[in-house]
């Protein structure tokens, strides 16, 4: 039986053709960017640009992240997965596609976010150099997030919520630090530390989730560099 390949269309969640499109659109309008200013920058024509927008082609992979790039967004990258014909729930778009020589049915587009990988020492530096390594990882974050490695086993636990020592977490300044989060926060003339946020009589501390550490009260001028949003094993 003889079973047609379409290759000059590719089916994929409408949600994240969208989610690139959404993106690209917001940062346009925030700088002033024409489509023919950003079709310059990115190597292509107006045009092609006009049906990215537009939802009516899908460019490549390259000029996707190109844009990105482009738009001073380089920490947004976008990949391919593998994905399951006829997932359940699986909300889907067709577009005309600009590489129609590949053969991609099975894959779809994910738009995903690349934050650099710090140290310590490298917290609240105002002028750091480039980032040696990045990770990538699909949360968006709301301010300008990295990745720290915890350092000792403060937030280790026997029982219950634990962060053990070599665990990566990714920090996001743009979250608002609330007691009950875990925050990496920096006492005045002191190293930054990594502690849950807790409240008591209108007070807030900083706790180890390691009972044999002293709870810390937040003292005048404590800053909070960033609340903890995913932790996972260093590579």
């Amino acid at each position: 039986m003889f079973i047609e390949r379409r290759k000059a269309v590719r089916i994929v969640p409408a949600m994240n053709m969208d989610k690139w499109i959404a993106l690209v659109r917001d940062r346009m309008e925030e700088l002033g960017l024409t489509q023919e200013q950003l079709a310059e920058r990115v190597g292509v024509s107006q045009g092609s640009v006009g049906h990215w927008v537009n939802k009516r082609r899908q460019p490549k992979i390259e000029s996707m992240n190109r844009t990105f790039i482009e738009l001073g967004m380089p920490h947004y990258n976008v990949s391919l997965r593998l994905r399951i014909v006829g997932q359940v729930g699986e909300a889907r778009g067709i577009y005309d596609v600009d590489d129609a020589d590949d053969d991609l049915d099975l894959m779809q587009y994910i738009v995903c976010f690349r934050y650099p990988v710090l140290s310590w020492d490298e917290l609240g530096a105002e002028a750091l150099a480039e980032p040696v390594a990045y990770e990538q990882t699909d949360y968006m974050a709301q301010g300008k997030a990295f990745w720290l490695t915890v350092e000792n086993d403060a937030m280790s636990a026997a029982s219950g919520r634990s962060v053990p020592q070599g665990m990566r977490m990714l920090v996001d300044p743009g979250v608002e630090a609330e007691p009950g989060r875990l925050v990496i926060a920096r006492q005045p003339g002191k190293q930054a530390i990594f502690r849950e946020l807790a409240e008591e009589g209108g007070q807030l501390y900083l706790k180890a989730l390691n009972s044999s550490y002293p709870a810390l009260l937040c003292e005048e001028g404590c800053v909070f560099l960033g609340v903890v949003v995913r932790v996972h094993g260093a590579f």
